[in-house]
C-alpha cells in the first residue's frame, strides 16, 4: 500500500518556490481575503521601541508585544477548564465529566481538575485566533529571507528569522539596508571569528574582541567559551553543562529550584554533516529526496 503525505502551504510561498524550479500539485485549499493588517500596531510599537536603549524595560516590552503577535493568532484555542474541588465532592464530579478529565493533581484535601471544555468542541467560543494569519506571517518571513539564501553574490554563513551573517565581500543590494527604516537590514556587528553549530546555537567574537554566544534552551548565565564550541566540531563530541531551573509542584503548592544537566551536541537531524580526515566538522549540506521519494 502506498502512503501519501499532504501539506497545507501558503500560496505565496509556493509561488516563490516555483521561481527556483519546484513543482507542486494542488489538491485542494482554502481562500482568504487579503489586506494590510496590524500596520498601525506594528509601527506604533516599533517607534516606541526605537526611543529606548536595548537595556531599558520599555524596549523589551515593545519587542515582546511585536514578536508575540503572530504566535497569538496561531494559538490553540481549545483551552482546558480548571477546577479545584474538595475530595469529598470529587466522585460526583468524576461521574459527570469522566470522559473530559485530562489531569488530576492532589492538593492536600482538594483536587485540582483539568478537563476539556465541551463548548470549545461545539465552536461556541471565539478566542480571536486565526491560523491563516499566523501561517502567512511566518511564510512571508521565509519568502523575504530566501532572497539572501539564493543569491550567488552573497556568502551566507547563518540566518535566522530576521538576521543574516555574511562574508564582508558579499554584495547586498543597498536598497535593502537602512538603520532607521522598519523592515530594512541594520548592521549590528563585525566579527573576526564565528562558529555556527545549528539553529540558534553559535559563538561569535567581534572585531572588538567581545564574546557573544547563544544556545537555545541553556540559560545565558551559564558560562561558555569559544574553546567549548571548537571542541564540539570534533566528531561525536558533546558538552555537558549544569543549570538551575524552576519547576512547579501544584500538589505541594510550591516551586522548587532543580539542577538540570544540559547536553549540547551537533546532530544531523536537519542537514548532513561533513567532516575532514581529522574528523573535524567543516560544513553541512542539505538532504535530497529523489524521484522515488527516497532520502539521499
Amino acid at each position: 500500500m502506498e502512503l501519501e503525505q499532504w501539506h497545507l502551504l501558503f500560496s505565496e510561498e509556493l509561488f516563490n518556490a516555483m521561481k527556483l524550479g519546484y513543482k507542486f500539485k494542488i489538491l485542494w485549499g482554502y481562500t482568504f481575503d487579503s489586506d494590510i493588517i496590524f500596520k498601525d500596531y506594528v509601527e506604533f510599537l516599533y517607534n516606541l521601541r526605537s526611543q529606548y536603549p536595548k537595556s531599558d524595560p520599555m524596549n523589551f516590552i515593545a519587542k515582546i508585544l511585536l514578536n508575540s503577535l503572530y504566535g497569538r493568532f496561531g494559538m490553540d484555542e481549545n483551552f482546558d477548564n480548571i477546577n479545584i474541588i474538595h475530595k469529598d465532592y470529587f466522585p460526583d464530579f468524576e461521574n459527570k465529566f469522566f470522559d473530559s478529565i485530562t489531569k488530576i493533581t492532589d492538593i492536600e484535601e482538594y483536587k485540582l481538575i483539568e478537563f476539556k471544555n465541551s463548548e470549545n468542541e461545539n465552536n461556541e467560543l471565539n478566542h480571536n485566533t486565526s491560523i491563516a494569519i499566523a501561517a502567512a506571517i511566518t511564510a512571508y518571513s521565509r519568502i523575504y529571507m530566501s532572497q539572501f539564501k539564493n543569491n550567488p553574490k552573497i556568502i551566507l554563513y547563518y540566518t535566522d528569522t530576521d538576521s543574516i551573517y555574511v562574508d564582508e565581500d558579499s554584495e547586498i543590494d543597498k536598497s535593502l539596508i537602512d538603520n532607521k527604516v522598519l523592515g530594512k537590514l541594520k548592521l549590528e556587528n563585525y566579527y573576526d571569528k564565528a562558529i555556527f553549530l545549528c539553529s540558534k546555537v553559535y559563538c561569535l567574537i567581534t572585531d572588538k574582541n567581545e564574546l557573544i554566544y547563544k544556545v537555545k534552551g541553556l540559560k545565558h548565565d551559564v558560562e561558555l567559551t569559544m574553546n567549548d564550541f571548537e571542541k564540539l566540531l570534533e566528531k561525536d563530541s558533546l558538552l555537558k553543562k549544569s543549570q538551575r531551573k524552576l519547576r512547579k509542584f501544584l500538589g505541594k503548592g510550591h516551586i522548587e529550584v532543580l539542577d538540570q544537566v544540559y547536553t549540547l551536541q551537533v546532530t544531523d537531524s536537519k542537514r548532513k554533516l561533513i567532516y575532514n580526515e581529522n574528523k573535524t566538522l567543516i560544513g553541512t549540506e542539505p538532504y535530497k529526496i529523489d524521484k522515488s521519494k527516497n532520502l539521499k
